[in-house]
């Protein structure tokens, strides 16, 4: 397994944000996590990726590594990458640059190359460049390149931060709502970019959405949450025939047409 938890935990006070979940991620699989607002999505993330420290007795592992009490930057540097509801960018930097910036781990020359290896440098960045532009066109935004971040529109600024997580290439890919805000026509030029990038970087990938589209379409597998718990784990299909979800989710009883055309949108 690439990424497993057991029996994680986290409190707030006396709130269980997160209760005893038990998750398993095989690699090369795209999972989607749902469930109503408040039910721990984000605190999964926020866990899993060492922003948030789980509670005692909780278990994280990534890659083969004991990652429960790691904090960011080193589970980052295991090959795992996340994005954040709101978007984080350099707003006066180009495009091209905050991709470049997603890169700064792998740069692969030295303090004293920086120093004294001048031209070997300068040769590296234009190779760098050349990586991250070809990135760029794949999303979309290679004639944007040399913008300001800040020029953009809200759904080239997903597709920034989407390119720049990718930059680090990471082995692990954690999107937090990609889709939010974005356009019915957005949404499905996403869903395509996802399954590209996929097959291309060899990404696993793990996708919080409220628009049950881009989960239902792209996820092999879809894990569900409601108040902190796991309550239901299994395939799109699965998922849509299972009345429990779509009380937690919904918070109604529906019958089974309904069901099926509130998790079809």
């Amino acid at each position: 397994m690439l990424l497993k938890t057991n029996k994680l935990m986290k409190a707030f006070g006396g709130l269980k944000a997160i209760n005893k979940v038990d998750f398993e991620l095989p690699a090369n699989e795209i999972r989607g996590i749902i469930g109503p607002n408040g039910s721990g999505k984000s605190t999964f993330f926020n866990l899993v990726s060492g922003v948030y420290e789980p509670d005692p007795g909780s278990y994280i592992e990534f890659d083969g590594n004991d990652i429960t009490n790691e904090p960011p930057h080193k589970v980052g540097e295991l090959g795992l990458a996340r994005t954040f509801q709101l978007l984080r960018l350099y707003q006066d930097m180009s495009v091209i640059n905050n991709v470049m910036s997603g890169y700064h781990t792998l740069v692969p020359y030295s303090f004293i190359d920086a120093v004294t290896g001048r031209k070997k440098i300068w040769d590296q960045e234009k190779t760098i460049k050349e990586e991250m532009m070809e990135l760029l066109s794949f999303v979309g935004l290679a004639d944007y390149a040399e913008l300001n971040a800040s020029e953009l529109s809200g759904g080239q600024r997903r597709l920034l931060v989407l390119a720049r997580a990718i930059a680090g290439k990471p082995k692990l890919l954690m999107l937090d709502e990609p889709a939010a805000g974005l356009s019915p026509v957005n949404v499905d030029n996403l869903m395509k970019i996802l399954m590209r990038l996929k097959e291309k970087y060899g990404l696993t990938l793990i996708i919080i959405e409220h628009i049950l589209k881009v989960v239902m379409d792209t996820c092999s597998k879809v894990t569900v949450l409601d108040h902190g718990e796991k309550i239901a784990e299994g395939t799109p299909s699965q998922i849509k025939d299972d009345n429990a979800v779509i009380e937690a989710y919904l918070g109604k009883k529906m019958d089974d047409e309904e069901m099926r055309k509130a998790l079809a949108v």
